[in-house]
């Protein structure tokens, strides 16, 4: 077992990125995952729990917080009236679809594939975060027909094999359809949602090696990081999304871009073996 002191320096880890993935997950809309994996995956190797499902348990585990965090943003935006349910409800059965098939594929994955496929997605997701412009355009409304039947699980599909919500994705694709921000903040939110309640029951049945998982792991989400993180996103959240509504969030997505990138680069070069 590790020491107490080790311990309680991970705990306070979580507590902190917990605070800051709420935040996010209310006003930028990129999803608490996108740090809560990384944190996941630097506490539970410092702990000595590695092995080749390593990352199945950070996404796993991040993907379950999205639950709660993503139900509470979507509840937020919902009382200031900026949630399109027109949306969800058309990208919906594509988005739940494209999350199990990236739940079938993450089980299957050694975790350094996975690091890889999480370095280069947020390399990806960081350069549109701090190179985008609104003003940039695909069409002038969302997508419906054949595009969406393609899209709308790939949203799914890529935010599984990150373990993020809807928001990394969904916001700059909203954005590039000509959806106002705070609307595409706001309905990411219950993308994140429709993403992680599939995929957190299906990682639920993932058999994990007992001696490389942490105590009260079940399935692969270890339920002590995921009490945490909750705890304190519930707090956060909604401060969020107060902050969304009330500031221009853009100069904040600028300086997350290039921590982001680095994390991303970060995770790639551990991937690499570098």
């Amino acid at each position: 077992m590790p020491d107490m002191m080790l311990l309680m320096q991970m705990l306070a880890l979580l507590i902190v990125i917990g605070a800051f993935a709420g935040v996010l997950a209310g006003l930028l809309g990129v999803g608490g995952g996108i740090v809560l994996v990384p944190a996941f995956f630097y506490a539970f190797q410092t702990l000595g729990y590695g092995g080749p499902q390593l990352m199945q348990m950070c996404l796993a585990t991040s993907l379950a917080t999205i639950i709660v965090t993503s139900l509470r943003s979507v509840l937020g935006h919902n009382k200031k009236g900026a949630v399109d349910w027109d949306i969800l409800r058309g990208w919906g059965p594509g988005i739940a679809v494209g999350a199990v098939l990236g739940v079938m594929v993450a089980a299957s994955l050694r975790s350094v594939a996975l690091q890889a496929l999480f370095g280069v997605l947020g390399i990806v997701i960081g350069a549109y975060l701090g190179l985008g412009r609104a003003h940039w355009r695909l069409g002038e409304a969302m997508p419906v027909g054949p595009r969406r039947l393609i899209l709308s699980p790939m949203v799914g599909f890529l935010s599984v094999l990150m373990g993020i919500g809807g928001g990394s994705f969904g916001v700059p694709l909203m954005s590039l359809y000509n959806t106002p921000i705070h609307r595409a903040v706001a309905t990411a939110a219950g993308f994140g949602v429709i993403i992680a309640v599939p995929s957190v029951l299906g990682f639920l049945l993932l058999q994990i090696d007992p001696a490389q998982r942490p105590p009260l792991t079940v399935g692969a989400v270890n339920l002590v990081a995921f009490g945490v993180v909750i705890c304190m996103t519930l707090i956060t959240t909604p401060w969020g999304v107060k902050l969304a509504h009330a500031m221009d969030p853009k100069p904040l997505k600028r300086i997350f871009a290039v921590f982001l990138t680095l994390v991303a680069l970060n995770m790639l070069r551990k991937a690499l073996g570098w």
